[in-house]
């Protein structure tokens, strides 16, 4: 829809709008008869009530010390239109309105206002009309039901991580060849290591401090285009190396091209998607990081049988990390097709484009602002100017560190990234020809995209933890199994044997470990410490991604192929122990509870799931029937959902993702 369409059809006429006006604020006349406003009132001052902290992050106990409440700040970032009056929200939608130049559409800001504070409460609502009501109505039972621009967005976004995943696994197929092209095949395996992990250690040290300014100085699009831009150019750069050193300074830039685009679309498709479909969506970047890593595996078999011509040593191998480049193209065309996030100017008609209605684009563009206002009053009102110390110094923030760290950690030991990157010289050690060893890889990575899917319904119905609790110890199992097969003597079994082990430790881990770490992180944190939090969340990813890159030749070496995937399979063990005595569970908890669940210690924490072992044991092991219920942990898991909802909890935003 065009604009100048999209006005049209939007425009109120002054009259009509006078009209509509004078039935909203008719109704704030008598506010002390308003049953609803009078449920907001007491809701908002029972949420904030007792306060120890209302600028750490930290919450308070009720006076049973049962339950843990959120901090006046943490209300007013989940909300900020919760603790103000109707007549106040009505008033500050169209003075809003009046500023952004959109006085022919006060009357809808004032509707979609009142809608943004009371999302759940539209049906009662008299300002609305019929057609309004069964838009808001549509927005669950057609969820799915949405513009076309706004699928050209979810398209872009896509491709944004199938350029990351290309630009991480065509590094596989070409570390069979540059070596011997720069004569460093008889050099240090640390060589190689340096080489491959150049990207992910730019990523964590360089790359990660020009994020913020990109997207300051040239918006959501703007930092997509250039750091697409910085994959195009770098990927051709590798391609056309004469040294060892100089394709290692093109895989650092490579760096620039990879962290601000991992870290910008996310949030370009939190801030442009509903938040009714925005936690599916959560899960595509994962999915087609995945893809794009198979995509790349595609390109490592389609140029392998290139042969060097016109005086070019190495064309195969220039030609697979030169094919990453074609990906970030369509991302530079598609993003400047879609709009510019809604939290820049002309938020409204770029909102206008990506909703069904002018209601709910109006609703979601001033949400926005107040939330900016209201991020912009809690930094002011921040006793502590280093939100970065607070990570480690606050008890409550503390443990989300603690967990997130654990997590990102953890998704690097567990040895997926082993294989992504080195899988090809893997299955060639075990005695594959090289061909056969890319195609080994391609149907890893194959198997890798496919077996994310499952990821999207079980991620919410077995929760976070109990994924973990799943995924690592079959991954030790299948680890171990590959460690194990390459003491098999007959050459053809044992290729067999070491793909089938990396197979279904794959199938293992795409639908468990490979999507909960940045959900879980995402959710770890309070309101006030969440861009802060997944910072230090994501760097860590990338540290480590670029050690297990460094070392992982060295030690295939020192401690020959079976000792290092026996390592990180016991690294695996290791994730199953602290998963079930230290790592609390997130999935579909208030902020409310969220803050309980993260203020228990860790040693009460382990104290609790080591007495219930035996429980355990008894139910699922032994079958025993008549097992008398445990004990709960948290105060929440006393209560049914109709009871955790009557409470009136703060829903915690849906995870940008990453």
């Amino acid at each position: 829809m065009s604009e100048e369409k999209g006005s049209t059809r939007l425009s109120i006429s002054g009259a009509a709008d006078e009209k509509e006006r004078g039935k909203i604020e008719g109704k704030e006349g008598d506010e002390s008869g308003s049953k609803g406003h009078q449920g907001g009132e007491e809701e908002i001052k029972k949420t904030t009530r007792d306060v120890e902290d209302e600028a750490d992050g930290r919450g308070s106990l009720d006076q049973d010390g049962s339950k843990i409440k959120i901090s006046e700040s943490e209300a007013r970032l989940a909300n900020p239109l919760k603790g103000l009056s109707r007549s106040e929200v009505v008033s500050r939608a169209q003075a809003f309105a009046d500023q952004a130049g959109l006085s022919e559409l006060r009357g809808t800001f004032a509707k979609a206002a009142l809608v943004a504070r009371d999302p759940y409460l539209f049906e009662e609502m008299p300002e609305l009309d019929e057609d309004d009501k069964e838009a808001l109505r549509r927005e669950t039972t057609h969820k799915w039901r949405q513009p076309f621009q706004l699928y050209m967005l979810v398209v872009c976004c896509s491709l944004g991580a199938v350029v990351q995943g290309m630009d991480q696994s065509v590094i596989n197929g070409a570390n069979l060849f540059f070596p011997t092209t720069f004569g460093i095949q008889d050099e240090s395996e640390w060589l190689l290591g340096i080489v491959n992990s150049a990207p992910y250690f730019s990523c964590a040290l360089l790359a990660c401090w020009v994020t913020a300014p990109m997207n300051h100085y040239f918006g959501r699009r703007g930092a997509i285009f250039i750091s697409c831009l910085i994959a195009f150019a770098t990927c051709i750069w590798a391609g056309v190396v004469h040294t060892w050193w100089h394709l290692l300074i093109s895989r650092v830039f490579l760096g620039f091209g990879i962290s601000p685009k991992s870290a910008t679309v996310p949030i370009y498709a939190a801030e442009t998607v509903p938040a009714n479909i925005r936690g599916g969506l959560v899960m595509q970047w994962q999915l087609w990081t995945a893809f794009g890593i198979m995509l790349g595996y595609v390109a490592d078999i389609a140029f392998y049988s290139v042969p060097d011509s016109s005086g070019i040593q190495g064309l195969n191998w220039r030609l697979m990390l030169a094919s990453a480049a074609i990906p970030p193209i369509f991302v530079c065309i598609l993003v400047y097709m879609s709009p510019e996030s809604p939290r820049y100017a002309e938020a409204y008609r770029a909102m206008e484009k990506l909703r069904n209605t002018p209601l709910q684009a109006a609703r979601d563009v001033y949400f926005a602002y107040e939330g900016c206002l209201a991020e912009e009053e809690v930094l002011k009102r921040r006793k502590s100017r280093l939100p970065l110390i607070e990570l480690f110094t606050v008890a409550r923030i503390r443990k989300g560190t603690q967990s997130s760290t654990f997590c990102m950690l953890l998704q690097q030991m567990c040895g997926i990234n082993v294989i992504a990157y080195y899988s090809s010289g893997i299955f060639q050690s075990a005695g594959a020809s090289e061909l056969s060893a890319l195609g080994a890889s391609l149907g890893w990575g194959s198997l890798n995209w496919l077996m994310g899917f499952p990821g999207i319904w079980t991620i919410d119905r077995i929760g976070r933890r109990g994924l973990l609790m799943i995924g690592f110890p079959l991954m030790s199992i299948f680890l171990f199994w590959t460690a194990f097969s390459f003491y098999i003597p007959q050459k053809t079994a044992r290729v067999a044997m070491i793909a089938l082990g990396t197979y279904l430790h794959c199938m293992a881990y795409s639908p468990t470990e490979g999507p909960v770490p940045f959900t879980y992180s995402s959710e770890s944190f309070p309101l006030s410490h969440r861009t802060i939090g997944m910072t230090w969340a994501v760097s860590v990813c990338w540290f480590f991604n670029g050690v297990l890159s460094l070392t992982f030749p060295a030690m295939n070496a020192a401690l020959t192929p079976t000792g290092a995937f026996s390592w990180y399979a016991v690294w695996n063990i290791f994730g199953l122990v602290y998963t079930y005595f230290l790592l609390p569970e997130t999935a579909k908890l208030t902020l409310e509870e969220l803050n309980g669940v993260f203020s228990v210690s860790n040693k009460d924490h382990a104290s609790y799931y080591y007495r219930k072992l035996p429980y355990y044991v008894r139910k699922h092991v032994f079958r025993e029937k008549g097992v008398p219920e445990f004990e709960v942990l948290y105060e929440h898991e006393r209560l049914s959902l109709e009871e955790r909802r009557a409470r009136g909890g703060t829903l915690a935003p849906v995870a940008a993702g990453h």
